[in-house]
């Protein structure tokens, strides 16, 4: 895992340009016995050359086996163990979309949902609803929910289609607060537990219970977000600054607001653009490439499309990232970085604990014998299966960025 005390001491600036491409849940699976994966797939002649140029190799987000949420995926990516920094998603999601939180404030990821007659979970996402009805809904809700009666001030803001923040102001929130979601359909949704033991803790449990019961109460004659589930309860950590550890400019391009506020929490600058396509995040790219050392470019796509079991649209939205490779290449960057943060199969509806499909490109990077970026051929590669955490180190040495440790 990475020691940020040791790269903070031999972090060093020079002119390098390092860049993060991160295809949302990249990795995949075959659909069928001796078939190819999306990756596979896709027709990606552009990443097929970096891959033949660089080094390959596949990336681990949390541990062996264990299949991670994109939050602690995001983070380990940027070099913070999400074992040891535990960041709940309602943080990230309440950064993202620019609210104020304060360090007390409890913030927490909501889904709308749909619910059966009798309350069980037939679709978690709500057939994603517009982003339009997000907010009507959420307007419903902040009119005609209230725990002022308890002395908490609550706060309902729309993220993008079917999500959206609930933020709680007030003192004595805290605990390791558990969620609402059953993670399946069929099921009905869980009552939020809190897991420390601690006063404080069972306090906030009960009160966000208070809210969910009112909340579905209003949400129940609605005909598809008839219901909601809360995910990643927490408070913000309050985490060492990426700028500080490694001395480098940072910004981050990003459509969703999740993933701009994971960039956020760990210090880098949100830069603002319009358009959801690729190619409007490589045109944000070339806008502000003389203003920074290191950009994080997020594509969500891919895992949306791997979640829905669309294995062809995620194929289409790889080779889509594949095109705007030679616009990436042309602004000349020292080391470039192509990775999911954790693989999403079509095959399976979900984020998975596979490793992902990595390639490392560069000057100073020495190529292997890898002649395509794919699952089965960056097994092959020199990294080989190496934890996450350590995409920056490496990204950091190949651009001349760390100091010589020792005489």
């Amino acid at each position: 895992m990475t020691d940020h005390g040791v790269y903070k001491h031999l972090a060093q600036k020079n002119a390098s340009k390092i860049v993060l491409l991160v295809m949302d849940g990249l990795g995949g699976l075959p659909m069928h016995v001796n078939g190819l994966t999306e990756l596979e797939t896709a027709n990606t002649p552009n990443l097929d050359r970096m891959a033949r140029e660089g080094t390959n190799g596949r990336s681990l987000p949390i541990r062996p086996g264990v299949t991670p949420g994109s939050g602690p995926a995001h983070l380990s990516m940027f070099s913070y163990d999400p074992v040891r920094y535990d960041i709940g998603r309602g943080v990230l999601e309440a950064l993202g979309i620019g609210f104020d939180l304060g360090p007390d404030d409890l913030a927490a990821r909501g889904n709308f949902a749909t619910v059966d007659e009798n309350g069980l979970v037939t679709d978690r996402r709500a057939g994603r609803i517009s982003t339009e009805e997000c907010v009507r809904l959420c307007e419903k809700l902040q009119a005609n929910t209230s725990l002022a009666d308890e002395g908490y001030e609550i706060f309902i803001e729309p993220v993008k289609e079917h999500r959206f923040v609930l933020v709680i102001r007030g003192e004595g929130l805290g605990g390791e607060l558990t969620e609402t979601d059953p993670l399946v359909t069929g099921k009905a949704p869980l009552p939020v537990e809190d897991e420390s033991g601690t006063a404080e803790g069972a306090h906030t449990a009960a009160l966000v219970n208070k809210w969910v019961a009112q909340a579905r109460a209003v949400l129940a004659d609605e005909p598809r977000a008839n219901s909601l589930n809360l995910r990643g309860l927490a408070k913000d950590p309050g985490l060492p600054q990426f700028t500080d550890i490694y001395q480098m400019r940072a910004a981050a391009i990003a459509v969703y607001p999740m993933y701009k506020g994971v960039a956020q929490l760990v210090g880098m600058d949100v830069i603002d653009f319009e358009g959801d396509r690729p190619k409007h995040e490589i045109a944000a790219l070339s806008r502000v490439w003389e203003d920074y050392d290191f950009f994080f470019i997020h594509i969500k796509k891919t895992d949306s499309y791997g979640e829905d079991g669309n294995f062809d649209a995620k194929v289409h939205e790889i080779e889509a990232v594949d095109q705007i490779i030679p616009d990436l290449l042309a602004l000349d960057p020292t080391v470039v970085i192509v990775t999911g943060d954790h693989s999403t199969p079509a095959k399976l509806r979900s984020h998975s604990y596979h490793p992902v499909p990595t390639l490392f490109w560069g000057e100073d990077v020495m190529p292997d014998n890898v002649s395509a970026f794919g699952e089965r051929a960056s097994e092959t590669g020199a990294m080989g299966v190496f934890h996450a955490t350590g995409m920056i180190p490496w990204a950091l040495g190949y651009a001349g960025r760390l100091a010589r440790f020792g005489a």
